[in-house]
Parts: C-alpha cells; structure tokens; sequence
C-alpha cells in the first residue's frame, strides 16, 4: 500500500504496518492526543512551528503515500469551521482512484469514539489551530496495476 513521499521513521513503519480499513487521524495542534486515541495508535508529533504544517497539508502527503477509501471529519456547528475539512478532503481526492472516495460527518461524539478505537493505527499531529481541524482515514487498498 505505500507508494512514498513521506520520510519521517515512525509514521511511514507505521502506516506500512497498518491495513486495509485502519484509520489514520490527522489531529489539530489542540487535539486531545494523550487521552482520546485508542490502544493502538502510535503518535507522531508533526508541528514544527504554530500553524505549520496545516491538516490539509499532511494529508495531501498520506494520501501520496498510502490508498485512502474514505474521509472522515467531524460535524461543525458553524459553516466557517468546515473549511479545513473541506480542504482536507480536496487534498486527499487530488489523487487519481479508480473509485470516488466517500466523505461522511461524524458528530463529536461519534468522531472521538472512532479515535478511540482499536482501530486507530497512527495519529499525525499537526500544527493547524484552526478549529475542528481533525480528519479521519481509512486505509484502502491499492488500485491493481493495469495488465
């Protein structure tokens, strides 16, 4: 499933360890990580500086890197905090599939339990502080090559 781009040790062995229908969180710089990730979940701290990288950014650089078959954000009470999902799912669908990638809403409670679960395989901490700025991945699998 890992087709590269991204560099850093611990996020690329985990997502090559993670499969078909693990998720990913890419979690805003005010995200909750110590208490809110579930039992399997490696975190890796990505901020470099307040603001960078942003969750788009980083997700435009898993989806390069591994198939994604659906974009997860969190239902937002106001139209103006969708934008960063909205952006992320722009990023990740840039890449060419031979399926379209579904995007869902999940309400804040739903969203946390999916985080918590044991299906959670990798958090990527972002220096985005905009809110509601968290997006889930679930792992897909790979478009056969063409004969």
């Amino acid at each position: 499933m890992i087709r590269a781009t991204i560099t850093h040790p611990v996020a690329l062995s985990t997502l090559a360890r993670a499969g078909h229908g693990s998720f990913i969180l890419i979690a805003d710089a005010h995200f909750a990580v110590a208490t809110a990730l579930g039992p399997n979940a490696v975190t890796v701290h990505a901020a470099l500086a307040p603001g960078a990288p942003l969750v788009p950014e980083v997700a435009r650089l898993v989806a390069a890197t591994i198939a994604i078959e659906e974009v997860t954000t969190m239902a937002v009470p106001a139209e103006a905090h969708a934008q960063v999902g909205l952006e992320a799912l722009a990023a990740v669908r840039a890449f060419p599939t031979t399926t379209p990638i579904p995007h869902s809403t999940a309400t804040r409670e739903e969203f946390f339990a999916r985080c918590g679960s044991p299906d959670l395989a990798l958090c990527l901490v972002s220096g985005d502080r905009r809110r509601f700025a968290n997006v889930l991945l679930r792992i897909g699998v790979t478009d056969p090559e063409p004969a």
